[in-house]
């Protein structure tokens, strides 16, 4: 009950165990992870090290740690667990030396930040590749580049252990939180590993005494789909692997560069992880401001209309459609997908599997034919997805889709600059959603903001008031939580909602879409512009006026 409280209806994981800790009379502890001396940590660790490897492991996945021993007449194991009904705790006395034992209960919360600092996930590819480092011999830049040998490319690949490099890489980067990994050819023997995380580009490692012909064929072998002896033009491929107990999938793009020394045959490759545990399947958890939020919420639960999502690549449309469509999938309606390509798998949907007989035109074509109550167009890309769009939505479809367009008005001025009429667009769509990704600080170690940034807070409309009050934050130095003063990513968005104002406008534009007219209407409505949407999530110490400033720089 407990599992499916938590994980299906997303209620606080501490609400639920805490109650049933307290039903079941387990008892509680408090840890402050930042009192925790070293004495304490080394007196875990030996417990630990007592344990039957499989056992630990078992124990740690589970959130159940072994913490330290409560002496007296019977020296007693304290266990600490996040959920402490979980029957692994029984295999204790089985299978190890400690047969007295109370399992106590801990926040989920506190209880990873211990493991984190007493047990820390191995990089079992990563320690091979350590241990073996002395094999890596310089490559022999003497021979001629213009033929590789596919011979001496194998051997250097086992020689330097690379595929031990590339599979721990991908583990890094799914724990770090990674969206992508991108492996770029620097100068003639060295290779770049970098991961995004929150939206920025990090060195996590760099290759040296490697040519980076032998990177490339190492992920080509270790991906399905693309041919290693191709390196001529882009390819597309993909791979999943087990990190942590879940399936991770990954898709890989491979495009050849060129290089000061025309005779190398260099590739750049960008692998995008795709971890279905970073789906928000709860719209709340979007983080929509209360008018946008509510608006949005209007929308999807009307039963036809067209949801647009806009924004550039990277600003979360596909998270925010991807959370609109669970809201509204039940087993009542026939939802299809057309998205090229296919990223999370959506349950109680049917996503339609694009290829080289059944293009995206042809898949957008076949929807209308098959009855569909819900539709998720990947992208409107033309006057024929628009077209298609705006029939199923005129047709009594709800269709959610996605443009790229700076701003939410701007959305309209395109797709009429694409052909479709003003009365078809006044009324075909329900909302219009602009989102943009910005970086949150980290709480532990935000300041408020210098006075070497006050002029850019006053030209976005801050008073000295509020400068001086130290409620307007900027990034710290950095800590062990965050990667330069940031952690995690929340929106800032405009959506227009389709009012009946909104709807005259549009269709009295005539000839040119009055984008400003129709951004005054709305305003005066209560939307936020994406400049007022970052404003608010300064004022609530959410980010800061750097990241605002970038992210909206194009208004």
């Amino acid at each position: 009950m407990g599992e499916i409280l938590v994980d299906d209806f997303k209620i606080n994981h501490h609400a639920i165990y805490g109650l049933l800790a307290e039903l079941y009379a387990f008892r509680t502890i408090e840890i402050d992870i930042n009192k925790i001396d070293k004495t304490n940590i080394k007196h875990t660790k030996e417990i630990l090290q007592k344990f039957p490897d499989d056992l630990k492991k078992s124990l740690l996945y589970k959130k159940v740690l072994p913490y330290q021993i409560a002496y007296g007449r019977r020296n007693t194991l304290i266990v600490l667990a996040a959920d402490p009904t979980d029957k692994i705790t029984e295999q204790i006395p089985i299978d190890s030396e400690y047969k007295k034992y109370e399992v106590v209960y801990c926040k989920l919360k506190t209880l990873e930040e211990l493991i984190a600092l007493i047990a820390p996930q191995k990089n079992e590819f990563l320690d091979l590749l350590q241990e073996a480092e002395e094999q890596i011999e310089e490559m022999d830049e003497s021979k001629s580049r213009s033929e590789i040998d596919e011979y001496a490319l194998d051997d250097e690949i086992n020689k330097s252990l690379l595929v031990n490099l590339f599979e721990g890489c991908l583990i890094e980067a799914v724990r770090k939180g990674a969206s992508d990994i991108h492996i770029i050819p620097y100068r003639r023997s060295s290779v770049d590993f970098f991961f995004r995380v929150d939206g920025k580009l990090i060195q996590w490692h760099r290759q040296e005494r490697t040519s980076p012909e032998a990177i490339s064929a190492v992920v080509k072998d270790r991906a399905v789909g693309v041919d290693r002896f191709e390196r001529d033009t882009a390819q597309d491929g993909f791979m999943q692997r087990v990190i942590d107990d879940h399936l991770i999938r990954f898709r890989v793009s491979i495009i050849p560069i060129t290089s000061s020394e025309y005779e190398r045959r260099f590739e750049s490759v960008v692998i995008r992880t795709i971890d279905d545990r970073n789906v928000i399947t709860d719209l709340r958890k979007l983080g929509f401001q209360s008018k946008a939020e509510s608006d949005f919420l209007k929308s999807i639960t009307k039963s036809k209309g067209i949801i647009l999502v806009t924004g550039p690549t990277g600003s979360g449309k596909s998270t925010t459609l991807m959370a609109a469509l669970y809201h509204v999938i039940n087993p009542s309606v026939n939802v299809l997908t057309c998205e090229d390509p296919v990223e999370y798998h959506i349950k109680g949907a049917r996503q339609l599997k694009i290829g080289n007989r059944f293009t995206f035109d042809s898949a957008i074509r076949s929807i209308l034919r098959h009855d569909p109550d819900i539709v998720m167009v990947g992208e409107i890309r033309d006057k024929i997805t628009a077209e298609i769009a705006i029939k199923l939505a005129n047709t009594g479809h709800l269709t959610f889709s996605t443009l790229h367009t700076n701003d939410a008005p701007s959305a309209i001025s395109r797709m009429y600059k694409m052909g479709v009429e003003t009365f078809l667009l006044a009324y075909a769509i329900n909302i219009i959603v602009a989102q943009r990704l910005v970086r949150k600080l980290c709480p532990n170690c935000r300041r408020p903001i210098s006075k070497e940034r006050w002029p850019a807070a006053l030209e976005l409309g801050f008073t000295e008031k509020e400068l001086e009050s130290g409620k307007i934050f900027e990034a710290g130095e950095g800590c062990k939580k965050c990667n330069n003063g940031y952690k995690g990513r929340t929106n800032i968005c405009e959506a227009l909602y389709f009012t009946p104002e909104v709807r005259k406008a549009i269709v009295d534009s005539g000839d040119e879409i009055d984008e400003n007219a129709i951004r005054k209407i709305a305003e005066s409505q209560g939307m936020l512009s994406l400049m007022d949407s970052g404003i608010d999530r300064i004022r609530t110490g959410l980010t800061s006026v750097t990241e605002i400033t970038y992210a909206t720089s194009e208004d």
